[in-house]
């Protein structure tokens, strides 16, 4: 459920049942935040040159959002700073009210979509030290995602094995609007130190490969941009099958966030249909796309689809498997997933367990 929520005290929405977020946005408060994780080297780039991104529009995102950084406009922090730079007011806000018992954070302002190379990969580090100082250290609810330069492969997997074991890491982080397909070959390094520490790779919306978010150019508004999300992590999905990562790295998992899942089953049967006609021309897959899929692939529920009636999306996680769907809010953005309200139907108790709590408690490897 997409709710905004405006001029409502911290603590006027509650939730009984432990909960795991799957998707929390942490901000920093000022660019300066991460210098003392970065060179000098860096820092005076940075203070000359700028960033300087792999992205479309010389400054910015194409569809600029409504409120400032994409977040609810009641979650400014007292102290000052951006929507999502403080503990204390997330934790007033959001993590105690909420009753969350795991959180994870996905940072999405990252270095990641930087053009320099070398600069991508000191901003991720200082990004992934800053996660533990101010964040992980600080609440042992949450987690963090190691933040890689996945468009240099050697460097994201050096970054994934320096990280590797730290019991404050629980997954790698990608963006799913990538340089080329995700399951392009020059990726492959990552997935296989992704493989090699047992993490699961998460792909999330959005991205900085420097193309429109269709195959033809720029849509005009930004409920196409927003829409989109889902069609382009379908065709990241569809290529990682299909070039055979799971084949090629059996214990890897990934996990889609924040493009909705209602998809997954159409695409898993248009996979199939073609895959049965076109087999010859992927021999390296052993089984049909869907397979893989069920096995190796979870999703975070944030943007949920709503159909009318509501419990045609029980057929929809039916077909799926219960076990595969991660809770997420998308804190602090102005989608924000309010637990009170999601999945307003009737299921059974293991299963509302499983869909807030312990399917990400399995996936993440993180114990009660």
């Amino acid at each position: 459920m997409n709710l905004q929520i405006r001029d409502t005290p911290a603590t006027q929405t509650s939730s009984r049942l432990a909960i795991a977020d799957c998707d929390i946005h942490p901000a920093v408060r000022k660019a300066s935040d991460l210098d003392p994780w970065l060179p000098a080297r860096w820092r005076e780039h940075l203070a000359s040159f700028g960033g300087g991104r792999r992205l479309g529009m010389q400054s910015g995102p194409a569809y600029p959002k409504g409120q400032p950084n994409a977040s609810r406009r009641d979650a400014y922090p007292p102290e000052g700073g951006r929507q999502g730079s403080s503990l204390a007011f997330m934790q007033a806000q959001h993590l105690d009210p909420n009753n969350v018992a795991l959180g994870i954070l996905n940072p999405l302002k990252s270095g990641q979509g930087l053009a320099n190379p070398e600069l991508s990969a000191a901003v991720c580090h200082a990004v992934n030290e800053w996660q533990v100082a101010t964040w992980t250290s600080q609440d042992s609810r949450l987690k963090a995602s190691i933040v890689v330069p996945y468009e240099n492969a050697s460097m994201a997997a050096a970054e994934i094995r320096h990280w590797a074991g730290h019991q404050d890491f629980v997954q790698v982080l990608f963006l799913s609007r990538t340089a080329e397909p995700l399951g392009n070959r020059r990726y492959w390094p990552i997935y296989e130190a992704a493989a090699e520490a047992r993490l699961p790779v998460a792909v999330h919306a959005f991205g900085y490969g420097g193309a429109p978010i269709t195959s033809t150019g720029w849509p005009s508004y930004y409920i196409e941009e927003m829409t989109g999300h889902a069609q382009s992590c379908q065709a990241g999905l569809s290529s990682m099958i299909v070039e055979g990562i799971f084949e090629q790295f059996p214990q890897l998992r990934v996990i889609m966030v924040e493009a909705g899942f209602a998809w997954a089953p159409a695409l898993g049967w248009r996979l199939d249909k073609a895959w049965r006609t076109l087999r010859a021309e992927t021999p390296h897959l052993k089984q049909l796309p869907s397979a893989y899929m069920r096995r190796h692939v979870w999703w975070t529920t944030q943007p949920m689809e709503e159909p009318e009636p509501r419990e045609h999306l029980l057929d929809t996680i039916g077909w799926m498997g219960w076990d595969r769907l991660l809770f997420a809010t998308d804190y602090p953005h102005w989608d924000f997933d309010d637990p009170a309200y999601a999945l307003p139907l009737r299921i059974t108790d293991d299963q509302r367990r499983g869909f807030f709590l312990d399917n990400a408690r399995a996936v993440y490897g993180v114990g009660a």
